[in-house]
This record gives structure tokens, C-alpha cells and sequence, in this order.
């Protein structure tokens, strides 16, 4: 039997803040959320959430690239930067479509992509 895929793991200091953070800024389903552990999911994809009370989640090497097709690039920045996120640079408009890169609060890195 082949591998298969289970989810991506990403560690954050409060975890139902993130859990937050995603089903809000990004419509993922929580499927589970506690102090210490959420399963969230978008379509097929499955993000587990740990929570970490050390620095670990922000040193690099450390932090995941999760990025995302949206339909309103401008929508989901404005949503997640209500959530806490930061802007890691402006919109760029490029001729296959838009792209950001934000900082989620605990400093992961979220890519978002809107095609033309």
C-alpha cells in the first residue's frame, strides 16, 4: 500500500486563535478544536494545529508555506489582516493574476493567489 497524505502540521501558541484565524480569514471547517489540538479542512486538504508554548513556532526552519487559490485577493487580505495578519510586502499584480504573502499571528507564512 501506498502512503498516503494525512494533513500539515503547524505549531501555534494559542490554537483556537488559529483555528479562528483560518475558518474566518480562509472558510476552512473545524472539524476538531481544543486548547492543544484542531483539525481543520478545505475541500481535501487537512491542517492540524499544535499548540507550542516556546519560540519554536517562529525560528526559521520551523514554519510551513501554506498557499491558497481565492476568488477576491483584496476580500481575503482585508479579512485576514482583521484576524492579525500582516502584509509581507504589497499585492503584486502579475499578468497571470494577483498575489500577497502574509504573516499569519504566530508568523507562518501564507501565500494567496487570485488568477486573472
Amino acid at each position: 500500500m501506498a502512503a498516503s497524505f494525512r494533513w500539515v502540521l503547524q505549531l501555534h501558541k494559542d490554537v483556537p486563535k488559529a483555528a479562528r484565524f483560518y475558518s474566518e480569514g480562509l472558510d476552512f471547517t473545524i472539524n476538531v478544536c481544543t486548547h492543544r489540538w484542531a483539525e481543520l479542512q478545505s475541500g481535501p486538504l487537512k491542517l492540524a494545529l499544535m499548540h507550542s508554548s516556546t519560540d519554536i513556532v517562529v525560528q526559521k526552519g520551523y514554519s510551513s508555506l501554506l498557499s491558497f487559490t481565492v476568488g477576491d485577493i483584496n476580500n481575503s487580505v482585508t479579512k485576514l489582516m482583521a484576524l492579525g495578519a500582516e502584509l509581507d510586502g504589497p499585492i503584486k499584480y502579475e499578468i497571470h493574476g494577483k498575489v500577497a504573502a502574509l504573516r499569519c499571528v504566530d508568523g507562518h507564512l501564507l501565500g494567496l493567489y487570485e488568477p486573472s
